[in-house]
């Protein structure tokens, strides 16, 4: 019998935090967080993280989990979480997925596949590579994480080359390894829901998120990373907010050119988050005009939750 999980997807600032804690709260259960920043502790502000009183009372999973420099990645994800799913499942309660990560919610509900993997901005990093320093270059670099594939392989077919290291960079497994894989086999019965916002209100809450995040210290919540002694190269300050308040305490930017880039960057990503999301027609979009609306807009999903059953 398939059991079910309610997934709460979207871009940044459309109000998915907010519409877990009160689903949560109204099913009993606990939120499983699909955020690839939010897992690490010390990044608060700049991920937008649930307050201390929300995380008191609902419990989180994937939140304050790892210090900065560990490694995560989708395939961890879907793993780890599966198995929470599981056990809350078996406590008679509904697990509720909540995330911005579109590739962290297509490996938990379809399993995580070469074909699946990409990202276009680690792509270009890549392509850049290449013409900065030839196919050799790159060919080393897949020796050192992949050496089964390289022995597969010759310089000379740089795309695969190039696809290879992507998807090691994304999963953290060889694209072999992924080949030998089938689909992830569950019983689970995945249920996406998203809050479709007028873009140029969604723009403008990104807006005010920005303003706030500098108020309430994300200037000094870098220094603090950067003083306890994190590198500025990790992934995880590879993230918005962060490697432009980098950039900043480096004097390459100003604080307003700083605060500008990261509205415009946050737009961008929340478009591409969009884009990733609106690919997937298995998700239920519930148009939303006020963060007033969200508890009915609750009531509505348990009661088509329940409807389902019937």
């Amino acid at each position: 019998m398939e059991q079910k999980v309610i997934v709460i997807v979207g871009p940044t600032c459309s109000g998915k935090t907010k519409l877990s804690l009160i689903l949560a709260e109204k099913l009993n259960t606990e939120i499983i967080s699909a955020d690839s920043r939010q897992i690490y502790k010390y990044l608060t502000i700049g991920t937008a993280k649930p307050d201390a009183e929300e995380l008191r009372s609902i419990k989180h999973h994937f939140i304050d989990e790892l210090n900065p420099d560990e490694e995560f990645n989708a395939d961890i994800f879907s793993r780890k979480a599966r198995k929470i799913i599981s056990e809350l499942l078996e406590k008679k309660k509904i697990p509720v997925v909540v995330g911005g990560s579109g590739l962290y919610i297509k490996a938990l509900i379809d399993g995580i596949t070469a074909t699946v993997v990409s990202d276009k901005f680690l792509r270009e990093e890549l392509l850049m590579l290449r013409n900065k320093y030839g196919n050799e270059y790159l060919y080393n670099e897949l020796k050192k994480i992949d050496p089964v594939s390289a022995d597969k392989m010759l310089p000379q077919n740089w795309k695969r080359v190039i696809r290879a290291i992507e998807v090691y960079r994304l999963t953290g497994k060889p694209i072999w390894m992924h080949h030998k894989e089938n689909k992830v086999n569950h019983d689970f019965n995945f249920i996406q829901y998203g809050l479709k916002w007028d873009r140029k209100f969604l723009y403008s809450n990104i807006e005010k998120r920005v303003d706030e995040m500098i108020k309430r210290g994300l200037i000094d919540e870098v220094k603090m990373i950067l003083c306890i002694g994190y590198s500025k190269e990790i992934n995880s300050l590879n993230s918005l907010g962060y490697k432009e308040i980098i950039d900043l305490l480096e004097n390459k930017i100003t604080l307003n050119e700083a605060v500008n880039l990261i509205k415009r960057n946050t737009r961008r990503f929340a478009k591409r988050q969009l884009t990733w999301f609106n690919a997937d027609k298995r998700i239920h979009w519930i148009e939303a005009i006020s963060f007033d609306d969200l508890n009915l807009i609750v009531e509505n999903i348990l009661k088509d939750m329940y409807e389902t059953e019937n």
